[in-house]
């Protein structure tokens, strides 16, 4: 006589356990005490950029930064950039060039400014006599 074949069942796996679904109002709350937290920091980032836009290096560059972007759209009033009579992205692009020039330069002559006083009131060395 001939064997019946069996099957054998797979030993079960074992569950992952389950995530207890959350409700509406605990993630409320939870979105809440995120806006809460990036409320605060934005203040505190708002009050930091105000008080270096009062320093008056930051608006010297600013000022010099503004002037020279506003010089290169207006020397683009021929049209060489783009279309006449319209400011495209490329006089855009010459603008903030520009400006990044010149505040660049601004920067550089501010330093060596403050490099130069410094060495005439650094101490001297007094030679020892032998």
């Amino acid at each position: 006589m001939a064997k019946a074949k069996t099957t054998k069942k797979a030993a079960p796996k074992a569950k992952k356990a389950a995530k207890p679904k959350s409700s509406a109002k605990s993630s409320a709350s939870k979105a809440t005490k995120i806006r809460a937290k990036a409320g605060g920091a934005g203040h505190k980032g708002y009050e930091a950029l105000v008080k270096l836009a009062d320093h008056p290096l930051v608006a010297d560059l600013l000022a010099v930064g503004a002037m020279a972007a506003v010089a290169a759209i207006a020397t683009d009033k021929d049209g060489k950039l783009g279309v006449k009579g319209r400011t495209t992205s490329k006089a855009v692009k010459a603008a903030g060039t520009a400006a990044a020039a010149a505040i660049g330069k601004r920067l550089l002559d501010e330093f060596q400014g403050i490099k130069k006083s410094a060495k005439k009131s650094a101490p001297k060395k007094i030679a020892k006599k032998a």
